[in-house]
């Protein structure tokens, strides 16, 4: 796939956290991109009251700010006995993964309906800040009573594919791809994007 165009294009991912960096790396491998970090220090305010709408202010933004493609996701977990909380306050549930995970079970406690869904939103901008492309993906699942997995990030441990009976974090990372809200997304993301890196 990397013979698409004559040279691979530089595209700076909206986002310092390492394991969405990771997946993102595994999802482009085949492409003709290569991925960088967005600058150091570099913070964008998620003002925005959708996953989608959060994902178009970082991609912009970093674009603006490297002169280069940018792409951004913004996902998190909606739990339906909390109201759809967490929400796009997902990161910002606590201040580490464990005490957020910690939170959500505590929150949960008691209430019958586990039901929960992963949303991720993905938009790429070009250097001159105009929105591309922007795709969104869902996995439905349910909250497990307890941590399980050892694998992933973020709310992974806890978030389970119910026919399958697996949380994010007991399954490697092709299976995660194939099942997650990222790779769901980034499925419908793909053929956009070659077409477009072939133009």
């Amino acid at each position: 796939m990397k013979e698409i165009g004559q040279t691979s294009r530089r595209l700076f991912v909206a986002s310092g956290n390492k394991g969405k960096i990771s997946e993102f790396q595994a999802l482009f491998s085949d492409l003709p991109v290569s991925l960088h970090l967005k600058p150091k220090g570099f913070e964008v305010e998620e003002s925005g009251k959708t996953f989608a709408e959060n994902a178009r202010i970082k991609a912009i933004a970093v674009a603006k700010e490297t002169g280069h493609w940018a792409i951004a996701d913004d996902s998190g977990l909606s739990v339906t006995a909390l109201n759809g909380a967490p929400g796009v306050f997902s990161a910002r549930y606590g201040t580490t993964d464990s005490e957020r995970i910690g939170r959500l079970l505590n929150e949960l406690r008691g209430k019958g309906d586990r039901s929960a869904f992963f949303s991720a939103a993905i938009c790429l901008a070009s250097e001159e800040g105009d929105v591309l492309l922007e795709v969104e993906g869902v996995a439905s699942g349910l909250i497990a009573l307890a941590p399980r997995g050892e694998n992933g990030f973020g709310y992974d441990p806890v978030f389970e594919i119910k026919e399958l009976g697996l949380t994010f974090a007991e399954m490697p990372k092709q299976q995660k791809a194939q099942f997650g809200h990222r790779g769901k997304a980034f499925k419908i993301l793909k053929p956009m994007l070659i077409k477009l890196l072939s133009d």
